[in-house]
């Protein structure tokens, strides 16, 4: 295992920082917008969405990482954060995985990968065999147009992070 592969340990200390700043967000949210927050959180997983993760890994072209991440944490769901920022349950992924297969990634578009996630804007985040995270360009999957928003889901957590942190610092909507 790498220094960039995610731990249990790593997705823990990840959990309870941005745990940390939705706690602050929400506390303030109603005085700062107006309105009161929607759901905002970083669900851990259940026994459930381990078995999904556990299902998960039996395709070929899942990364060890994003097994990993679903055994640790069931989904993330910050409706508040910028536009939103969602990456969904492994049991929603392999539903769609099932339905639709994947989306077509890479230099010529032929490796398959597999949508995690979306923001409020209506894209979607897809992560490719070797882990790389791509956003769509548009909401629509088919033929996407994709732009690479990090080398791996160990980034891709910490730009959602900064993303969170900023969002709580000043109300901007962050990097992705």
């Amino acid at each position: 295992m790498s220094d960039r592969s995610l731990s249990p340990a790593s997705l823990a200390s990840w959990t309870g920082r941005v745990s940390e700043n939705l706690k602050a967000m929400a506390d303030e949210f109603e005085r700062r917008h107006g309105f009161p927050p929607g759901v905002n959180e970083v669900r851990l997983a259940d026994h459930a969405d381990q078995a999904a993760a556990r299902t998960l890994a039996q395709v070929s072209l899942v990364p060890a990482d994003l097994v990993a991440f679903y055994d640790s944490i069931g989904e993330l769901t910050w409706a508040d954060v910028g536009n939103g920022y969602f990456v969904d349950p492994a049991a929603d992924v392999l539903l769609r995985f099932n339905q639709y297969g994947t989306v077509d990634v890479g230099a010529d578009q032929k490796d398959g990968g597999l949508v995690i996630g979306s923001n409020g804007g209506g894209l979607s985040y897809v992560v490719g065999p070797g882990g790389v995270i791509f956003r769509t360009r548009t909401a629509s999957l088919d033929e996407p147009e994709l732009d690479q928003v990090a080398d791996d889901l160990r980034q891709f957590l910490e730009l959602l992070e900064r993303s969170l942190t900023r969002f709580v610092t000043n109300g901007e909507p962050g990097c992705l």
